[in-house]
């Protein structure tokens, strides 16, 4: 269990910390929250009223989720982050509930086929999106809410839709991009091959 008042942490009486579970400071933990053993959490984050954080996830530092999120094993997501309320990862394309000799229930813990999801820095996803296992979810990229996502999104992409497709590019303050350039702070852009990045000052 982890020491909130000596890390300053914030834990809301009804939320599940499990032992092993490591809390950064000034980080906040909701209600009805449960955060499963061996889970890493950064400091200044905030974790939504009930929302499920399983075993070994890794949260970085400066991130937000919202309300109702399910964060499932094999998932790391980086610094400044913003996770929207109702958003499921998964980790298992073909699932199911029996094990191969369909004698008993499958395992709930992570096994060789559970794969790994990235949620690289400062990237948003909105409210409802539902992320497919084994992908990567690009530094800034912006996913719009009720999306699913099946394939891999690049830095500063925005996708949206079901499946959720490429439909434009966003700044890092989160500003859709015209002509690679931001209209809120100035930034600009350049792309190459498909990728986007921001130029030099």
């Amino acid at each position: 269990m982890i020491n909130a008042v000596a890390l300053n942490v914030k834990v809301h009486p009804t939320a599940l910390i499990e032992a092993g579970v490591e809390i950064g400071s000034r980080t906040a933990i909701w209600n009805n929250v449960h955060i499963r053993a061996g889970a890493k959490i950064g400091s200044d984050c905030i974790i939504g009223e009930k929302s499920y954080i399983a075993y070994g996830v890794r949260v970085g530092s400066f991130v937000k989720i919202n309300a109702f999120v399910y964060i499932c094993a094999g998932v790391t997501i980086e610094d400044f982050v913003m996770v929207s309320a109702g958003t499921v990862f998964t980790n298992d394309k073909f699932p199911r509930a029996f094990s191969p000799d369909m004698k008993t229930l499958a395992v709930s813990f992570p096994t060789e086929e559970t794969l790994p999801t990235l949620v690289k820095k400062g990237a948003t996803i909105g409210a409802n999106v539902t992320v497919g296992s084994g992908l990567q979810i690009g530094e800034f990229a912006m996913i719009g809410m009720g999306s699913v996502v099946t394939e891999t999104v690049p830095a500063f992409y925005l996708v949206y839709g079901n499946p959720a497709r490429h439909r434009g590019y966003v700044c890092r303050c989160g500003f859709v991009l015209k002509k690679l350039s931001c209209q809120r702070c100035g930034r600009s852009y350049r792309q190459k091959n498909g990728q986007i990045t921001k130029r030099k000052r």
